[in-house]
């Protein structure tokens, strides 16, 4: 009776220990969100951001055409961004402009205004995963993040690619309708919960394209910005890299700035 009394403290303890950690025990799901949370909430409070950006196709046999194109990107509390895309060069696409309005927990909107004909096509839903103006880059790759749009699932640490960083490696899987992706494999740095890479796999559940992130700069002493993206498609042999210019912030953008009536006047 003397020992059990002693061993009653240590067992409740041994008890309550065990309890506690399996009552705040992460599941895989639970912390991939948290990561993915994480990383949306360092990059909130910017508000508005301007840049420029040269955009350079590879084909298949590595020849290369370059492309000139002016972003602008309005934050909206509570719901996706705004986003407005102006080519400015070569000649053929000069004028070519596409309007992007995100949302969390519904379709995302995207009219392209084409100068040639002087009108304003929307683009459907449905159309989400065709290319963004021949690059590699699809329609659905060029709207802003939203944690909604996904579920999560930590799969483990990893080395991030081309950097002394360790990263998580999250498997995000689409809930929204007409993805062209059956998952995508994100790489966040566990210093500044920067996104690294993107492994995007297609509806067979192969590997279609890579995306990676390079030379970030730091703006406003807050928010991270990749000076290069870079986009191998693995099936075609094809390439996309984005060369960003010119981060502005504080431009004092609105939303009237990104009605579909300002396509028609872009200049």
């Amino acid at each position: 009776m003397l020992l059990n009394r002693k061993l009653k403290p240590l067992l409740i303890l041994l008890l309550s220990f065990l309890l506690t950690h399996l009552t705040f025990a992460e599941t895989p799901e639970q912390k991939g969100l948290a990561i993915l949370q994480e990383s949306d909430n360092r990059d909130k409070g910017w508000r508005d951001q301007t840049a420029s950006m040269k955009m350079t196709l590879y084909n298949r046999q590595g020849k290369s055409s370059q492309r000139k194109i002016r972003i602008k990107i309005l934050e909206v509390k509570a719901d996706g961004d705004k986003s407005l895309t102006i080519f400015d060069h070569p000649k053929d696409v000069k004028g070519t402009a596409f309007l992007t309005y995100s949302h969390s927990n519904k379709p995302d909107q995207q009219w392209m205004y084409l100068p040639a004909l002087k009108r304003i096509k929307r683009i459907a839903s449905k159309n989400k995963s065709g290319p963004f103006m021949g690059s590699e880059f699809a329609m659905e790759d060029i709207s802003s993040f939203e944690m909604d749009k996904y579920d999560y699932k930590y799969i483990e640490n990893q080395p991030c690619p081309d950097s002394h960083f360790e990263c998580f490696v999250v498997e995000m899987t689409p809930r929204y309708e007409y993805s062209g992706y059956t998952r995508l494999l994100a790489w966040i740095d566990t210093q500044a919960y920067r996104i690294q890479k993107f492994e995007y796999y297609d509806r067979k559940n192969s590997l279609l394209k890579t995306q990676t992130f390079k030379n970030y700069r730091q703006y406003l002493g807050k928010y991270w910005r990749a000076d290069e993206m870079f986009m191998q498609n693995h099936q075609t042999g094809k390439a996309t890299q984005l060369l960003w210019q010119n981060y502005q912030f504080g431009n004092h953008l609105k939303a009237s700035d990104f009605r579909k009536q300002v396509l028609k006047r872009i200049r």
